[in-house]
């Protein structure tokens, strides 16, 4: 008897017939017969009654289907073990994250390390991009995640998660776009983010102006509270704003063209350590 036996004999039982039992344990149909054939003469027991629709369990195959699936299960147990104590890692990992960051990546992460390489102990701390990547750089911090509106410095790589669009946002009921009249209002965004702050930038020089006023604000909710409010126009994530303007809270205005890349970045002379391979493995 061998796993090899176990497992067709798991198969046949839950397929009911040698065909589908076949495919689903990528074998020829003699060599699926020729496994249960093996295994009852070893048991000394039939396991199965045949019958011109398929496969049955007898009695004595009820019983051991349980114990069967048991030990297919202490096996591959054993086998992520072997794989876990093959490939271990240990130590501390720090991470970084913007409160408009891409939440769903972020939790996949720090749950893969918790199920794969629990013995790391992942640290998550939360940041502006500017202040992540400076913190790279200190040395303060293993990796970020991290919103970019321009390509990534060449001492950074940057693994990208997916984009998003930037909305230039108005209170409900704003007139229609007018850049010379936006010019002299109240601009609501962060400056300090690299992925709104560019935008930004590129948005002022493509029309000829700068803002009289700005308010700097790093969180998009509070960003789309003042909107709301009538403080003045701003910068708002897409997600953010289209949700913002259904439910008639402010009027977009303007769609900037250039994309935001959401990505998972770290120093390129980092490249080789095993925790921050592991950490890009688990995100691409």
């Amino acid at each position: 008897m061998d796993i090899h036996q176990l497992k067709t004999f798991a198969a046949v039982a839950k397929e009911g017939t040698i065909t589908r039992a076949a495919e689903r344990v990528h074998l020829s149909q003699p060599a699926v017969s020729a496994h249960i054939k093996a295994l009852e003469d070893a048991l000394g027991l039939t396991l199965f009654d045949r019958t011109p629709k398929g496969m049955t369990l007898t009695r004595d195959g009820e019983r051991l289907l349980e114990k069967a699936e048991r030990a297919l299960a202490a096996h591959q147990a054993l086998v992520d073990e072997a794989a876990r104590i093959k490939g271990k890692l240990s130590g501390r990992l720090r991470l970084a994250a913007g409160s408009n960051s891409n939440h769903a990546a972020v939790g996949r992460l720090v749950t893969a390390f918790a199920e794969r390489w629990p013995e790391v102990d992942v640290g998550l701390e939360h940041g502006t991009t500017l202040e992540i990547l400076e913190r790279l750089r200190a040395g303060t911090l293993d990796a970020g995640f991290c919103n970019l509106g321009s390509p990534p410095a060449a001492d950074v790589t940057a693994i990208e998660l997916g984009r998003f669009t930037i909305h230039v946002a108005a209170p409900a009921g704003h007139g229609p776009l007018d850049w010379k009249a936006l010019e002299s209002q109240t601009w609501i965004y962060p400056t300090v983010s690299s992925c709104c702050a560019d935008t930004a930038k590129r948005l002022f020089a493509a029309h000829g102006f700068e803002p009289q006023r700005i308010v700097s604000v790093d969180r998009g909710d509070l960003t789309r509270t003042l909107i709301a409010a009538g403080v003045g126009v701003g910068l708002l994530h897409d997600d953010v704003a289209r949700d913002a303007k259904q439910r008639g809270e402010v009027e977009l205005l303007y769609e900037c063209p250039e994309p935001v890349s959401v990505v998972f970045a770290y120093l390129k002379a980092r490249a080789g350590e095993p925790l921050l391979t592991a950490a890009a493995a688990a995100l691409r």
